[in-house]
């Protein structure tokens, strides 16, 4: 009878750890970055129907890196799990913290218990009343989680990214401050290459502090590109009032003019 073959647990631990990061290294990165009004959500993703960004809940967002399919089943199923607690109990008992906590169990018991592990790696951020209750929350692989403090950043070169943010944020930036930011730290990659992204490529979304209930908010088309050009001292224009300008953020003037019917303002004054 042949002995049965030995592999110690913790270098079983090792080649699943190792795996895993591999898997993860090979994706495309997202940055995920606080600003005066929310969270933003950057990632390098050409694709208009894979999202890595997506919206959970009222105030709940999720963002992904690694496999598509593994981080998507998490996905739906925190989406299942948020929306039956807050039928069950109140919409405010669905938190980032409680959703973090089970996502965190199910990569735990997949990296222990089965044969490969989720090559991913996701972020779930809520954004609160003020900057200081924002809350966004790292899990890895293996089910670590990390209370992120302004901003992060995961998949390909995510080290040299979190450092180059490190440098460049700063609290009560503004979301075209932010964004112009994660697009520099997405282009310069990890091998000292610099890209040049245009909106084509990215995949952008908020969670805006100041949108009624649902904050979770897609960007793209000539919002984007205002905010990606948008120079750093606002512009004077003779249409709109300074004071105007600065009362509401980019976003909320593009629900207002979304949301503005052709024929709200009446029929026009006859001439005297």
């Amino acid at each position: 009878m042949s002995m049965p073959f030995y592999v110690p647990p913790e270098q079983v631990m090792k080649d699943r750890a190792d795996f895993a990061r591999k898997g993860i290294a090979r994706g495309r990165s997202v940055v995920v970055v606080g600003y005066d009004r929310g969270i933003a959500f950057v990632a390098e993703n050409p694709s208009r129907a894979l999202h890595k960004v997506s919206e959970i809940y009222d105030r709940i967002a999720f963002a992904a890196v690694g496999r598509y399919n593994e981080f998507e089943s998490l996905r739906v199923a925190g989406i299942r799990y948020a929306d039956l607690r807050g039928y069950s109990y109140d919409r405010t008992d669905v938190t980032a913290r409680a959703l973090a906590n089970t996502y965190a169990q199910t990569l735990g018991a997949v990296f222990t218990q089965e044969s490969k592990p989720f090559e991913i790696e996701i972020v779930v951020a809520e954004v609160g009343a003020d900057s200081d209750s924002d809350q966004i929350f790292r899990l890895t692989y293996d089910g670590s989680v990390a209370d992120e403090q302004g901003f992060v950043a995961m998949g390909g070169a995510s080290e040299v990214a979190e450092e180059r943010l490190g440098t460049g944020w700063r609290p009560g930036m503004t979301l075209s401050e932010v964004l112009r930011l994660a697009v520099d730290v997405l282009g310069a990659g990890g091998n000292g290459e610099r890209r040049d992204l245009d909106e084509a490529q990215l995949e952008v979304a908020v969670l805006d502090r100041d949108r009624p209930r649902r904050s979770f908010r897609r960007i793209g088309g000539p919002l984007l590109t205002r905010l990606l050009g948008e120079p750093r001292e606002p512009r004077e224009t003779t249409d709109v009032p300074a004071a105007a300008l600065g009362s509401e953020s980019p976003v909320a003037q593009a629900d207002s003019a979304e949301d503005a019917s052709p024929g709200a303002s009446g029929p026009p004054t006859p001439p005297a």
